[in-house]
């Protein structure tokens, strides 16, 4: 089995040149390399190399372009992870809502297995899902102000508190196993069919997790890809084999996500933000085009027209 030998700064260093990359300023090289990690600048050469297979860097291509496509899949990512953490909060407390008016305020009631899908086929997803929130209402209950607060006046916690430490992923699953009916009043809200919303919280969870864990961004694919919508066809997307090329489980799938989950103030900011940050790195990357980085991304290049769709 080959194993990985520890390589000094200036050794990274001299593997960055190896491969074509041309250091401008040494020492801020290494600065960088140190506060950052190498492993995770590195992580952004795809962008910038004639061919995988080859593994050597586009004739010109600088550590500093490298290191702004690394810095903006950072603001990428904190811009995405502030909006996604909007919509968690607005879906826990609809299903929270709905669930609590229609099932009783106490876990004991809201949790009843009646209260969910009787497909006998999903009988133990059912179970699953159940259990995972009654553990967390032992393991996290007595962990946070407002769950402590109600189990040790009122013995039980409401779902609108028990959403507080439960996370996305759970919330999706917990969707999941709705009754019917209880699928439709909640994706209503969002003028959404039922399965459409499943699909895009289990994307939007992905996404959030890969966000707080700094994970790569820009360029991440999800298994699942959303259903076709109105906004492919009105941007003209291209097609390959007769399925849209963007928008299906990339970063434009996510914001065509949002367009329908956030209000149209937040959409806009969300589209400003973005903007700001594509803009900054075109101003600081000359190997590679514009368009290269948007196709890499998952978007097309009328991308921004998606804010102007009513």
């Amino acid at each position: 089995m080959r194993t990985k030998i520890f390589k000094t700064l200036d050794e990274q260093i001299d593997i960055l040149k190896e491969k074509g990359l041309t250091i401008n300023d040494y020492e801020k090289t290494k600065e960088l390399l140190f506060r950052e990690n190498y492993f995770f600048i590195s992580g952004y050469r795809h962008l910038f190399m004639k061919a995988n297979k080859d593994k050597i860097f586009i004739e010109g291509t600088t550590f500093e372009e490298l290191y702004a496509t690394f810095c903006f899949d950072r603001y990428l990512r904190n811009i995405m992870f502030k909006h996604i953490l909007i919509i968690e909060n607005n879906i826990k407390s609809i299903i929270s809502y709905q669930m609590s008016k229609k099932y009783g305020h106490k876990d004991k009631d809201y949790l009843n297995p009646q209260n969910f899908t009787q497909d006998t086929l999903r009988v133990r997803q059912v179970h699953d899902v159940l259990n995972k929130m009654r553990r967390q209402i032992r393991t996290n209950g007595l962990q946070h102000t407002a769950t402590m607060h109600y189990i040790n006046n009122y013995g039980y916690i409401p779902m609108w508190i028990l959403v507080k430490v439960l996370s996305f992923g759970i919330i999706s699953e917990f969707y999941n196993i709705l009754k019917e009916e209880d699928k439709e009043i909640i994706s209503k809200f969002y003028k959404i069919d039922p399965e459409s919303l499943s699909v895009y919280l289990s994307i939007l969870s992905n996404f959030r997790n890969l966000c707080a864990h700094e994970e790569i961004l820009y360029d991440h694919r999800t298994q699942k890809v959303i259903p076709d919508t109105r906004y492919h066809k009105i941007l003209n997307i291209d097609k390959r084999e007769d399925e849209y090329i963007y928008g299906k489980n990339d970063l434009f799938a996510v914001l065509i996500i949002m367009k329908q989950m956030l209000t149209e103030e937040q959409f806009s900011d969300l589209i400003g933000e973005i903007s700001y940050e594509i803009d900054k790195l075109d101003g600081k990357v000359d190997t590679v085009p514009l368009i290269s980085i948007l196709n890499r991304i998952g978007f097309p290049e009328n991308w921004r027209d998606i804010e102007n769709i009513d």
